[in-house]
């Protein structure tokens, strides 16, 4: 009875299976490009501020990061993509910052859930490791040819490069025939010429794995952000931001979700609801609006403040972009 009891139990958990993979997205804080090593695989021919992979089904990945620019060094390291606290599978974001020491490590960000059948909004390209990349769109990427072939013939005298003269008459009996062949009399020259021009969009993305798929672009502003937050991923982002106990652990979840989503102004306003501190809310209702959809209703998010300071503080914030 225990065995059936197992194996029916085994069965339950197999259509949970597919769902076990974490993602993986690593951003430059001071902007510079890179290039992400993973397992030994180079993810993006392009060198990229902010690169995001997913269908991550190993708890650690080998990272190495070489940057555009061989003056500065590259970063190797072992890097868990779970929860740091539950082990579970999780959308695990690490940051690239200059130290005070002026060095560049990379440092875990923070871990949301997964979202199953994530779809990223228009303007964010995700990766699928170990998965072939889709054909990019029309006028991205591949390699236009084209050829001129010009023929120039210069000749002599037409009809043929030889002259035949004969001579007869009666006097003597005497017939005279000439033969004249002269090569350059009706030669032929051929001359061709072919001109190549070859253009050549390298849009490539993902080493191995990504060679034709476009580059994700680098984080585009709010008015590239087309689609918000569906009500369940947004539900369940809240509920992980709402789970830490200090606002500075909320915050930095909170823009992590936005890295690779976007909201609307109400889902703006939920958010700053959780915060507890006005510079908090402050802080958040600043970066998020890069990422909002409908940044003409973004007036709403002033009702959060308790300050009409905070309000011409973010006002002002939106008059500048």
């Amino acid at each position: 009875m225990k065995l059936k009891q197992l194996f029916i139990a085994v069965l339950a958990m197999l259509p949970f299976a597919g769902f076990a993979q974490s993602s993986l997205t690593i951003f430059s804080e001071d902007g510079y490009k890179f290039y992400l090593v993973l397992n030994g695989q180079k993810q993006n021919t392009i060198a990229m501020t902010n690169v995001r992979i997913d269908g991550l089904a190993q708890p650690n990945y080998a990272v190495k990061i070489l940057f555009e620019d061989p003056s500065k060094p590259e970063i190797s390291k072992n890097v868990p993509v779970v929860d740091p606290g539950t082990s579970a599978y999780a959308d695990v974001t690490y940051k690239i910052k200059t130290t005070k020491d002026g060095e560049l490590k990379m440092r875990y960000f923070s871990a949301t859930p997964v979202v199953p059948n994530y779809a990223p909004p228009a303007d964010v390209y995700v990766m699928h490791y170990g998965q072939p990349a889709p054909p990019p769109p029309p006028g991205m990427g591949g390699t236009t040819v084209t050829q001129t072939t010009v023929t120039q013939t210069t000749g002599g005298m037409p009809g043929g490069g030889g002259a035949s003269i004969s001579v007869g008459g009666g006097m003597g009996g005497v017939n005279m025939n000439i033969n004249i062949s002269d090569p350059n009399m009706a030669s032929t020259t051929t001359t061709t010429r072919t001109t190549t021009t070859t253009t050549s969009t390298n849009m490539g993305y993902g080493g191995n794995d990504y060679g034709d798929a476009p580059p994700p672009p680098p984080p585009a502003r709010g008015n590239n952000c087309r689609y918000a937050m569906d009500a369940n991923s947004f539900r369940s982002a809240k509920e992980t931001i709402n789970k830490a106990s200090f606002d500075e652990t909320k915050l930095s979840t909170a823009k992590s979700v936005l890295a690779s989503n976007c909201v609307n102004t109400d889902q703006v306003v939920a958010l700053c609801k959780l915060f507890s501190f006005e510079a908090s809310k402050l802080d958040f209702a600043k970066y998020a609006y890069d990422r909002c959809t409908d940044r003409n209703n973004y007036f709403k998010v002033g009702n959060v403040f308790s300050f009409d300071a905070s309000r011409t503080e973010l006002n002002e914030y939106i008059s500048g972009q």
